[in-house]
């Protein structure tokens, strides 16, 4: 069954509402110059002097995190990362995810006009920050 997918006033209703947590997969750096408040960041890949590089510890990180059961919005900058998350974590057996389409910052089409906006152009609860114990370094310790 492929992933919902959830606008960003829809995944806020979801977190206030029906108890979701955000998980953001951007980069570390990205996460910390600006993420939904209250959000965890678990990068599904990492950034480096090649440019991306998938995060081998994704799935086991998210497994230390959060049960399989665990009621997760996915979201990354505007929306293939988080696909990709899903589809991971949907393998790794999880079963209450939806993927926040447009992301951060929106989905953009080819020109780079923004066709949704995305989670901080929608106006909704921005932090930044590295997160406290919602960062990627402080989830990868507990999972030690």
């Amino acid at each position: 069954m492929p992933t919902r997918r959830v606008s960003p006033q829809e995944a806020r209703t979801m977190m206030e509402q029906e108890g979701f947590r955000y998980v953001d997969v951007r980069s570390t750096a990205e996460f910390t110059a600006g993420h939904p408040s209250e959000s965890y960041n678990v990068p599904v890949a990492n950034s480096g002097p090649g440019g991306m590089t998938p995060n081998p510890d994704f799935v086991a990180v998210m497994e230390a995190s959060f049960p399989h059961d665990a009621k997760l919005v996915i979201g990354c900058m505007a929306g293939g990362r988080s696909a990709r998350a899903c589809a991971m974590l949907e393998q790794a057996g999880y079963t209450q995810i939806v993927d926040q389409r447009a992301g951060f910052d929106g989905a953009r089409d080819n020109m780079g006009q923004i066709l949704e906006a995305g989670w901080s152009r929608a106006g909704l609860p921005v932090e930044t920050g590295a997160g406290g114990d919602l960062s990627y370094e402080a989830l990868v310790k507990n999972r030690a």
